[in-house]
């Protein structure tokens, strides 16, 4: 058995795998803070998009004011039947 296949049975790290760490280690020490803490993200998104479901919200049914006919609740549920 070779001194190399001695080393990776025995779970010594490869050279290949000790510079992949030291890239990963340099990668992490140019991280940049983030301006706000994770909950103020959270927090803007979660009003961004309740700010959005009231702008749909003010738009419900406008396409039925538009066309001028006005379904019931009663015709609107209905499959079939004689109308």
């Amino acid at each position: 058995m070779s001194r190399r296949d001695q080393r990776v049975r025995a779970g010594t790290l490869t050279p290949m795998s000790s510079s992949l760490s030291n890239v990963f280690a340099a990668a992490e020490e140019n991280a940049r803070e983030l301006p706000m803490s994770p909950y103020a993200f959270g927090a803007l998104a979660m009003v961004c998009f309740l700010v959005l479901l009231g702008v749909l919200w003010a738009f419900r049914g406008v396409a039925e004011k538009q066309s001028g006919v006005h379904l019931s609740h009663d015709d609107e549920g209905s499959t079939g039947g004689s109308h």
